[in-house]
């Protein structure tokens, strides 16, 4: 793990928190390995150089699929909620709509498959289907799922945010229309919108903090922040610190994982 400082990039005047300490945490993808190591340098950096009020700690969706550790990235998630540290705000990601989408309709299951929603299920501790195109199967595993799902993990993946707010800047899981007020984005383009968005030029309004898009650095623009660095391949987790106009990057490393 560490931790590095970026410079700020492409900007005339630096966006600012308007005093607060913000930490945002990009996509985790079932690592939850690496979800705990960057929680535990989060907790060095803010003991190293206390903030003057509680820290705001942002979780940008995708929580879920792909990695190992789902179902116990949302229990850390949940514990840190109860102990107070910080203020904790979870953001919904696509990810998450799947697995609502599945529990709601289990045909839905062969989809989530192909993009990682067995190792969820797994997680949980639900044998996913051998065959993806056997309706029959898909319905048992939903069914299961929703009996083994604890009600604190349902409350969760129902109660995650669209979009939050905090000075300069605004954090969302995929990003927004360009052209479109925030106030005004909906919800299809704010977890699952790319090209428009990554390649747009002028502002949003403020600058967006986002995931969904894994590169293999953070993206530093003078619009945005990409968060997203790949976690579940990768072995790299990242988080932003903003603190008032600073930005700093903080990352859990293990090996890269052979695909």
């Amino acid at each position: 793990m560490f931790s590095r400082l970026f410079g700020k990039k492409d900007r005339a005047s630096p966006p600012s928190t308007e005093g607060r300490r913000v930490y945002a945490v990009g996509d985790i993808h079932g690592r939850h390995d690496l979800l705990e190591a960057l929680v535990r340098e989060i907790a060095r950096d803010v003991a190293a150089t206390p903030p003057s009020a509680q820290p705001l700690l942002i979780f940008l969706g995708d929580y879920v699929d792909r990695g190992p550790g789902s179902a116990q990235a949302v229990d850390t998630i949940l514990r840190l909620q109860g102990e107070r540290g910080f203020e904790i705000r979870t953001l919904k990601g696509n990810h998450e709509e799947a697995l609502l989408r599945f529990l709601d309709e289990p045909s839905f299951g062969s989809t989530w498959a192909e993009h990682g929603g067995s190792a969820t299920l797994a997680s949980y501790g639900v044998q996913p289907p051998a065959t993806r195109t056997d309706p029959v199967a898909w319905a048992a595993a939903a069914e299961s799922f929703a009996a083994v799902l604890p009600a604190a993990h349902l409350t969760f993946y129902r109660g995650l945010e669209l979009m939050t707010e905090v000075g300069d800047y605004a954090f969302v899981h995929a990003g927004v229309r360009p052209g479109v007020a925030l106030a005004h984005q909906e919800e299809r383009d704010l977890l699952w919108i790319r090209g428009e968005f990554l390649q747009a030029t002028g502002s949003f309004g403020k600058v967006i903090v986002h995931g969904h898009t894994p590169m293999e650095e953070p993206q530093v623009t003078r619009h945005r922040l990409g968060l997203d660095t790949g976690a579940y391949a990768t072995g790299v987790l990242t988080a932003v610190r903003l603190d008032g106009e600073t930005q700093r990057f903080i990352q859990a490393r293990t090996g890269r994982v052979a695909a």
